[in-house]
């Protein structure tokens, strides 16, 4: 082993144990420089055609992007965080004081299940009336107790939630500033022919803006039409159920309908039987429409992944990284199938005898 191998792996090795730190320096705010990154992957272009139009300074036209982003992005989910919050917690207390009465919506429910479906839970053991009611109220006591503890705790993590936050507008004016330079010396470094490289970055591109643009925009419409609906029904805390199915319309071929199809079900058992035929005429041709028609449009078109693929990653970035994971899952995924496309029209051909 002549010098030179020596001195190159010794390189190797430094820069997988330097990277290796930098990563675990960053972990206490990985959520900063991750939303900094896909934010500054979103508004490059207008940064770029902010800076062609005008003329201006990069320096200038990044802090009107900057500007332009907090507007549109950032501040509406601030104010959307602290209004859930607050809505999570009057919810608790109403039922905490007995105003909503949780118990009552459920034996109501059971009674008026056919006699079948009333056996089924007999033998399953949920049929003891007093027993399932008492469940039921302690366990939406506790998840409400939990989203009102949130606001408390909020309060407390106040600076490191402000740090983070900064730090993210801080990153993301240099992203946008300093973005298409940055990219090209991460280029560089890949071992992998030119073209690949550019496959590779173009893959991620379309992959984050499509999940990020698509995915957010089929959510906020799901969840303001479930919104609507559940205000126009009189349905108690329209808001959290608008933003939980919001939230779980990320998840592709279930989504929205988890919230609203129980409810309609219920509706209809009870007694309430235009509540429950309008809910679910509006789930399966409003709501369901808006999943089944935007979707692939916004999200599988640029992505170019099946459906299936699409609700496994999601799913289990959710499981791994939390919220971040709806846009982890998917890249990770995508980055898979073009690594794997890659080598595979890269590998040698066997030449048969």
């Amino acid at each position: 082993m002549n010098e030179q191998t020596v001195h190159n792996k010794s390189l190797v090795i430094l820069l997988w144990l330097v990277t290796a730190a930098f990563i675990w320096i960053l972990l206490p705010f990985y959520g900063a420089v991750f939303w900094a990154v896909i934010l500054g992957i979103l508004f490059a272009p207008m940064q770029r055609r902010l800076q062609l139009k005008l003329g201006w300074q990069r320096n200038l036209t990044a802090g009107l992007t900057l500007g332009i982003a907090l507007v549109i992005a950032i501040l509406p989910v601030i104010v959307l965080s602290i209004l859930l919050v607050q809505e999570g917690a009057a919810l608790y207390k109403r039922i905490e004081s007995g105003e909503l009465d949780i118990a009552g919506y459920v034996s109501h429910f059971k009674h008026s299940l056919p006699n079948y479906f009333q056996h089924l839970l007999d033998r399953a053991g949920v049929g003891e009336l007093e027993g399932l009611r008492e469940k039921i109220v302690k366990s939406a006591v506790s998840g409400n107790e939990f989203i009102a503890n949130q606001a408390f705790s909020f309060g407390q993590g106040t600076f490191e939630f402000l740090v983070s936050f900064f730090i993210m507008l801080y990153l993301l004016f240099f992203f946008l500033r300093d973005g298409a330079e940055l990219a090209r010396k991460m280029r560089t470094a890949v071992p992998l022919e030119e073209h690949q490289k550019r496959r590779l970055q173009l893959k991620f591109n379309r992959v984050v803006r499509a999940t990020v643009k698509g995915n957010l925009l089929v959510a906020i419409t799901q969840g303001a039409l479930g919104g609507i609906i559940f205000w126009f029904l009189d349905i108690p805390s329209s808001l959290l159920w608008a933003v939980l199915m919001a939230f779980l319309s990320l998840l592709p071929a279930v989504g929205a309908g988890i919230v609203w199809a129980p409810v309609a079900a219920f509706f209809l058992l009870s007694g309430a039987i235009w509540q429950g035929v309008v809910l679910g005429l509006f789930g399966v041709f409003v709501i369901g429409l808006v999943d089944n028609v935007l979707r692939p449009i916004l999200v599988g078109k640029d992505t170019k992944m099946p459906d299936y693929l699409i609700l496994i990653s999601t799913l289990g970035g959710l499981a791994i990284f939390g919220l971040n994971g709806f846009v982890i899952g998917p890249l990770i995924a995508a980055l898979f199938m073009s690594s794997w496309a890659i080598f595979i029209e890269t590998k040698p051909r066997v030449q048969l005898p």
